[in-house]
């Protein structure tokens, strides 16, 4: 009976002692966690800047050799760190907590230990002071803004100083390549573009002090673009492939994903061979005696004049967001609308289309702008007309449908509206939130966006839907190229040459674009994750739906999935699904 009772009294203090001791795990966790976005942030407070705590207005990165060993010294300390909590140890959302934080004190590593960006990418220093946060948001007044840009502007000289002693001697072509173009438009960004943007300034002694700094970090960037082509252009290899080793494990470590680079090409490719047929099979409904591309042209042709091209976006955007509303198909948690503009003149070399939707953490500048790259007035009618096809009616709604509603502009909204922990809203997967939106374009599609309302529709209305499906193939098309040649560029020796035609085979892209898309394949081989995001979560939605039977809904999917950050979705499974033995079948 003694016995009895003692175990009896043992086991009611059991589950409190078990409560206590994940508390006690979760607070060191935390105050491990916390210590490592201060250091994170110190180190990259542009980052800071741009994600809304402006406790790092003003400052850049060191990138000294020195800084850069204390930076890597740190992450090595900090992986070891965490790896010593048991996350069975702690409460079920830390856990998940712990292995964001995991993944992302990886990629910081790989970039650094595996990719060695800093001795093989000159792009990096080239695209260090990107300003484009001071003047794209008013987080604070001008003035204040104005002498953050000067702090900044009087470091490029030092980082480029840098930047000649930390590269190698022999460095990748395409990255040298590109490096020269990115630092001669940065050059032209801070001498033509930056000074427009600040027009406003009243200060005369703080304009003279930005004219100065100005002055000196375009001149520095163009003696880098100089040095680059002089010095490392004449040398450099074609050497930028990862291997499949380290493909795999980049998968593995930042996304979650174990399955091997040939097992993701294989789907890939058969992935893109059925979107090819969708493609096809969309284009003979508005002319079978065409072939699909010249079906493809036609459609392009239907575009916005270049005075209605920001008008008719706005329209179709506001008609897009209230059909994701009437049709429940995800909440949308603000109604702070994404305003339609011209994209700054600044930001006009190297954007189509975009959304710049505040920080997580900003409480000043909340205002969202989806910017829209207009034609110029000085270009020739050709060029003009080049440029609509890819605003035709259809691409365009697409895009908005990717960028805004209900792609990235809802998913930020999520973020910011969520409970999620500052891990959660600070370090993000590449296939969660790239997935997301292009998962979007097709679930737009898939649940009738474009399509006929009629039981009886007319000829018109059957060929614009095909039309709306042709412009999603399309975009589908390009992203599975994408996955397609990153792991054939990496792990399988596809040159740049044979990655250009690989594009233009499979997704109908001209030699320039398709070899521009080749050329990011070399130093973002991470750009695979858009069609790897899109599939993880097309493959997690038919696991839940089949765990809730009944009572699945779409909205309800949709909420859940974008209520915890924007972990790999790896993660999410875990969270969603409540059948263990399905977590780690993620494609």
């Amino acid at each position: 009976m003694k016995i009895f009772l003692r175990l009896f009294v043992i086991s009611l203090f059991l589950p409190a002692a078990n409560s206590f001791a994940a508390q006690t795990a979760d607070a060191d966790y935390e105050a491990v966690a916390e210590e490592y976005i201060k250091g994170y942030f110190a180190a990259r407070p542009l980052q800071g800047t741009a994600l809304g705590l402006h406790e790092y207005d003003g400052k850049i990165t060191d990138y000294s050799r020195l800084a850069l060993d204390a930076e890597l010294s740190r992450l090595r300390r900090f992986d070891d760190r965490l790896n010593k909590f048991d996350p069975t140890k702690l409460s079920p959302r830390q856990s998940i907590d712990l292995r964001i934080l995991q993944a992302a004190v990886k990629k910081e590593l790989f970039q650094m230990q595996d990719l060695s960006v800093f001795e093989r990418n000159p792009m990096v220093y080239a695209r260090a002071a990107d300003l484009n946060i001071y003047v794209q948001r008013n987080f604070a007044p001008l003035e204040d803004r104005v002498r953050s840009i000067i702090a900044i502007e009087s470091e490029v000289p030092n980082i480029l100083i840098a930047a000649r002693t930390n590269l190698n001697e022999v460095l990748p072509k395409p990255y040298v390549e590109l490096a020269i173009q990115i630092a001669r438009g940065s050059s032209d960004f801070l001498k033509k573009d930056l000074p427009a943007a600040i027009a406003g300034l009243k200060d005369e002694q703080l304009r003279a002090a930005f004219q100065v700094s100005n002055r000196k970090a375009a001149n520095a960037l163009n003696d880098y673009a100089a040095w680059l082509e002089r010095e490392k252009l004449p040398k450099a290899s074609l050497d930028f492939a990862l291997g499949e080793e380290k493909f795999r494990r980049l998968l593995a470590q930042t996304e979650l994903v174990d399955l091997s680079p040939q097992k993701i090409l294989d789907i890939g490719m058969a992935q893109l061979k059925t979107e090819q047929e969708a493609f096809a099979k969309a284009a003979k409904k508005i002319d079978p005696n065409k072939p699909p591309i010249e079906v493809f042209k036609q459609i392009q042709s239907e575009h916005p004049t270049p005075e209605n091209l920001i008008p008719d976006v706005a329209k179709d955007l506001d008609k897009i967001r209230k059909y994701v509303s009437s049709h429940n198909l995800v909440t949308i948690p603000s109604d702070v609308r994404a305003k339609v503009k011209e994209t700054p003149e600044y930001d006009r070399a190297t954007s189509f289309a975009s959304m710049d939707t505040p920080g997580p953490f900003e409480k000043r500048a909340n205002e969202a702008y989806y910017y829209v790259t207009p034609t110029e007035n000085d270009w020739p009618e050709k060029q003009k007309e080049e440029w609509l096809t890819a605003f035709n009616y259809y691409t365009s709604d697409i895009t908005s449908i990717h960028e805004a509603y209900p792609g990235h502009y809802v998913q930020f909204q999520h973020l910011n509206a969520s409970s999620a922990s500052k891990v959660e809203k600070i370090f993000d997967s590449y296939a969660f939130v790239e997935g997301w939106a292009h998962y979007c374009e097709k679930m737009m599609i898939d649940e009738g966006f474009g399509s006929p309302t009629s039981s009886s529709p007319s000829e018109e209305d059957v060929k614009r839907a095909a039309k709306y499906r042709m412009a999603q193939a399309d975009e589908a098309l390009l992203r599975l190229c994408r996955l397609c040649a990153s792991i054939k560029m990496h792990t399988q020796n596809m040159s740049i040459e044979e990655a250009t035609k690989f594009f233009q085979d499979n997704c109908y892209y001209e030699e320039k674009p398709a070899r521009q898309e080749a050329m990011r394949g070399t130093f973002d081989p991470g750009y695979l994750n858009y069609t790897l995001g899109k599939l993880q979560i097309l493959k997690l939605r038919d696991d839940y739906k089949a765990q809730q039977g009944d009572e699945f809904s779409l909205q309800k999917f949709h909420n859940e999935l974008l209520n915890h950050g924007m972990p790999p979705i790896r993660l999410l499974r875990e969270i969603m699904l409540k059948d263990q033995s399905k977590w780690d079948e993620v494609l």
